[in-house]
């Protein structure tokens, strides 16, 4: 028959139990990415919500994680996770699930990465001026300006179609062009380049390159470059040094979509 002191005992452990089990529930971690072992954060550094940043290491790697609400949505511009956007469960799922699962890969891409850091050059034509280009340029396009100048919406309607499939795909081969001409300008600061796909109709080039850190002025300088030749016609920034999303691919960790 079980003591008073034995039903308080085990009322105290059924409670932590249900404690433990609904924090699982609500509570995940959050995992911005992947780093030697030896990586410290700093005193200071914080994740998703305020998080504080710590490191969860299994062998010569490790994991920068916080703890997240799992109710929260995840994704927004201030997040900034790994490819996959992983959320596990506690730190144990983070050494099993993620670390101990892709310990060789990860290790490779470590060293593969070490010094080297993802730059991001974009660049959107001003609308104006590359109108101005293609007009100049292509007479059909100038005859179908011409014709729908003075005429309504309605009478205008098919040279307005016609004009504008024209100047999509104007622009389509000059943003060939114009990021064929980028990547042979980087060509001496990288052999690791990523060409995106556009997000923007206007938009004139955005590849991603993978650069040693220490040539980051070199590469301000090419970039700077390009930005005086094409003043007026492109508006071009250049965004980094960040994560290597575009040149590391990884596996899901297991659970994840």
């Amino acid at each position: 028959m079980a003591t008073s002191e034995q039903t308080k005992k085990q009322k105290r452990e059924n409670t932590e139990k249900s404690e433990k089990s609904d924090k699982k529930q609500t509570v995940g971690v959050y995992v911005y990415g992947i780093v030697p072992a030896d990586v410290e954060p700093g005193d200071d550094a914080t994740g998703v919500a305020d998080g504080k940043v710590e490191v969860v290491a299994s062998g010569d790697i490790a994991a920068l994680v916080s703890e997240v609400s799992v109710d929260r949505p995840i994704g927004k511009p201030e997040d900034l996770p790994l490819r996959f956007g992983a959320v596990l469960t506690d730190a144990d799922a983070v050494k099993e699930e993620l670390l101990s699962a892709h310990a060789d890969e990860f290790a490779a891409a470590l060293e593969q990465l070490e010094g080297k850091a993802q730059y991001v050059v974009k660049g959107r034509y001003a609308e104006q001026a590359i109108l101005r280009e293609i007009l100049d340029e292509n007479e059909q396009a100038a005859q179908l300006r011409e014709e729908i100048r003075d005429k309504s919406e309605d009478a205008g309607r098919q040279a307005r179609m016609a004009l504008g499939e024209l100047v999509n795909n104007a622009i389509a081969g000059k943003r060939e062009e114009d990021t064929r001409k980028t990547v042979d300008a980087l060509g001496d600061l990288t052999d690791s380049v990523n060409r995106r796909e556009p997000t923007h109709e206007e938009e004139a080039v955005q590849v991603a390159v993978l650069v040693d850190v220490d040539r980051q002025d070199e590469l301000e300088e090419a970039v700077g470059k390009l930005a005086e030749e094409w003043d007026g016609r492109v508006e071009l920034k250049l965004l980094g040094p960040m994560a290597a999303y575009d040149f590391v691919v990884t596996q899901n960790p297991a659970g994840q979509g």
